[in-house]
């Protein structure tokens, strides 16, 4: 039969993720954690660790073992409760990674469900994509918020949720001889802040100008949404952005949008993989399939 004990330790380490931080959080010998998980790594017949530099990572059956401990110490945890015996019930957690650049109002819209419900505690951390990416394949993160849909393949099998697909606008202050200018002259004659060149943004927004064969005035490149936001703030000429990233100024009118770019659009998705034990809190942000006819 499987030693409990054996599992507990094992579960231990791998959310350590460093055998002597490990033995002197729980108060435990070093070597006695190293031998209980060598025997439950012979009675399973697996790995569960590999060293990398100083550190235990999980090998691929460890992660499988990890979930089954999870879940197992989960309702241990439950059991106990049920009959009185812990003391308050525990915190479901969310481990979200989101792009740098991405917008701060589509975050906070995205998690809005998690941050009203008490029971739960979400964790954000930034990174570029494949730095998210990475850590969303070695289970360290439940979800990647992005505005970029990475390739797939068989060994990235990615599975991605578009949230929101915004239009690109032509925004700056209330301004009344703007009012009526043609978006063309719009684009000719103000002072332009853009996306930088590796944004799919300023991808599509050069594009139309090629096509249209107008010399934007471009005095700013910003990378970081909410940099842009507040650069849109303080720039006397106009921004292009998604109206998403300056809501609140185009609600309270400081802020106003003088014309959809045509063809430009901005994604947001979430990126997840498949679990065999997904978080259960992903239901409360994830969009929940169509029903087939």
């Amino acid at each position: 039969m499987l030693n409990y004990h054996h599992l507990r330790y094992f579960w231990i380490v791998a959310h350590e993720g460093n055998l002597t931080r490990a033995a002197k959080k729980h108060n435990i010998a070093q070597s006695a954690l190293s031998m209980q998980i060598s025997a439950l790594e012979d009675y399973l017949g697996q790995p569960l660790f590999e060293r990398v530099g100083r550190r235990l990572v999980l090998t691929e059956a460890g992660h499988i073992a990890l979930n089954f401990a999870d879940e197992i110490f989960a309702k241990g945890d439950e059991l106990l409760g049920t009959f009185g015996r812990l003391n308050e019930t525990q915190q479901q957690v969310l481990r979200v990674g989101a792009l740098a650049t991405l917008s701060r109002n589509f975050q906070v819209h995205f998690l809005r469900p998690l941050l009203l419900d008490v029971g739960s505690k979400v964790i954000i951390r930034s990174g570029t994509l494949d730095e998210l990416l990475n850590s969303l394949r070695l289970y360290d993160l439940d979800v990647v918020l992005s505005d970029v849909v990475p390739p797939r393949d068989h060994a990235s099998p990615w599975i991605v949720y578009v949230i929101d697909t915004q239009s690109v606008g032509l925004i700056g202050y209330p301004r009344p001889d703007r009012y009526h200018t043609p978006l063309e002259v719009l684009l000719q004659t103000e002072p332009l802040v853009v996306p930088t060149l590796e944004s799919t943004i300023r991808t599509g927004f050069d594009a139309l100008m090629q096509q249209w064969n107008i010399r934007p005035h471009i005095v700013a490149e910003v990378d970081d949404m909410a940099m842009m936001r507040l650069v849109a703030r303080e720039h006397s000429g106009l921004t292009v952005i998604p109206p998403i990233v300056v809501k609140d100024e185009l609600d309270s009118s400081k802020l106003v949008e003088y014309a959809v770019l045509p063809g430009l659009v901005e994604t947001f998705c979430a990126i997840t993989m498949t679990r065999r034990f997904p978080n259960p809190l992903l239901k409360l942000v994830l969009p929940n399939p169509a029903a087939p006819d």
